[in-house]
């Protein structure tokens, strides 16, 4: 299959301009962005043999994305193939890491420049290939293609925005969807999407992350600290994004005389902004700590600071009432799978639209109220920490919504197994 005029372009430009690319990875690890130790992997390097036998590579971009394909590599790892695992986060590394089975293992992936995609796969050989959501990218497509490789695009979403650009470059997007041999969707209006900017075989799979164990906690350190926080109303604001802390820190101030000892426990989407987050508190007049610094939430805190990485099971875990972050500003919202299994009532503002389909499965089942402002916030949260009942209620509902949402996993190795059973019998290694 030819390619347009655009692709052949960029995958000159990303040729020549590679000295550029390495300098730009040299900055971000400057900056914390990159693993200093595992650079190599960025450029194609690896960090370990390849194992022997048949290799299924599986990518997501970022967290969330690779966590949601856990059940799959399991899946994967019980069919006989070893799983590489790639992000291209650090902050996705340690924690992908120590949810992987045994067989799996992670890589960072290589930048899309055609000189490090094809030194990875020369050392990889993937037999099958996987990518979450909307990871497409020309030069990685293409080098797979050309080594007929299958690439099969899992989880498969089209957002809105992304919808619209794409359609004014209906031939660059084409030609990369036509060369995926499989795109299984999360849902039937990602699915349409899909084959409406050229995708030729679409299959509508439904959201693995629906089919996610919640994340895990150590009960040690849940007992310790549910006893710190024990008799106290406690709420916790996930995931949250500049613009949301202001608001929050105003409602525990105004709820403090109805619900005295109050406990808001932040935390921030991303944990380097502990500080940042904890000043705010501190300008407002309130008492907070950060658990980085290894401070507890004992009586003498009104505002707790979750800033660490890996312990969002812990914190779903210490309340009944999460706020998601994302959704109060217009980020787009963050997944509310997780506490919601994890049995809790969920607010959330008017920004969802990256998570629209799970929101209103929520929603319409009564499992969350909707806020517009923080007004409402302290209006609905009011609301569940005096109705203890309610708040049990709508955490039931909320966790039925998400149970009945599953099975998006049984779909999708269905799917792919005709793959599976391709690439075992092979004449790869």
């Amino acid at each position: 299959m030819s390619l347009p005029l655009l692709i052949n372009t960029y995958r000159r430009a990303t040729a020549v301009l590679e000295p550029a690319v390495l300098g730009f990875l040299y900055w971000r690890q400057r900056k914390g962005l990159e693993e200093r130790t595992r650079l190599g992997e960025r450029r194609g390097y690896p960090s370990r043999q390849r194992p022997n036998g048949h290799v299924a590579w599986v990518h997501g971009a970022s967290v969330g994305e690779t966590l949601s394909l856990i059940p799959v590599i399991e899946r994967l790892t019980q069919r006989g193939l070893s799983v590489l695992v790639t992000s291209g986060t650090k902050t996705s590394a340690g924690l992908i890491a120590r949810r992987l089975p045994p067989g799996a293992f992670h890589q960072f992936v290589p930048l899309d420049v055609p000189r490090y995609v094809r030194r990875f796969l020369d050392h990889w050989k993937p037999d099958l290939t996987l990518v979450a959501e909307s990871e497409i990218w020309p030069n990685t497509v293409v080098e797979l293609e050309q080594r007929h490789v299958p690439l099969i695009l899992v989880n498969g979403r089209m957002s809105d925005r992304s919808f619209r650009r794409w359609q004014k470059l209906p031939r660059i997007i084409g030609s990369l969807l036509e060369r995926f041999a499989l795109c299984l969707a999360q849902s039937p209006e990602d699915a349409e999407r899909l084959a409406r900017l050229g995708a030729p075989r679409v299959v509508m799979a439904g959201n693995l992350k629906f089919d996610v164990s919640p994340p895990p906690a150590d009960p040690r350190v849940v007992a310790q600290l549910s006893g710190l926080i024990a008799g106290r109303p406690v709420w916790l604001a996930a995931s949250t994004h500049p613009g949301e802390e202001t608001a929050i820190v105003a409602v525990h101030r105004a709820l403090t005389q109805r619900h005295p000892n109050l406990l808001t426990i932040i935390a921030p989407r991303h944990p380097h902004r502990g500080e940042e987050v904890a000043s705010i508190a501190h300008r407002a007049g309130l008492r907070a700590g950060r658990r980085s610094e290894g401070v507890h939430p004992d009586r003498a805190l009104d505002v707790y600071v979750a800033d660490t990485m890996g312990e969002m099971g812990l914190f779903y875990r210490l309340s009944s009432i999460v706020l998601m972050g994302g959704t109060l500003v217009p980020i787009g919202g963050h997944n509310p799978i997780e506490p919601a299994k994890l049995s809790t009532a969920i607010l959330h503002g008017p920004h969802v639209h990256n998570a629209r389909e799970i929101y209103a499965a929520i929603d319409d089942a009564k499992g969350a109220i909707e806020v517009h402002d923080s007004n409402g916030l302290a209006r609905g949260l009011n609301q569940l920490l005096g109705d203890a009942a309610l708040t049990r209620q709508m955490a039931r509902a909320a966790s039925d919504a998400v149970l009945g949402l599953g099975g998006a996993v049984d779909r999708t190795m269905q799917s792919i197994e005709p793959f599976i059973v391709q690439a075992k019998i092979g004449a790869r290694r």
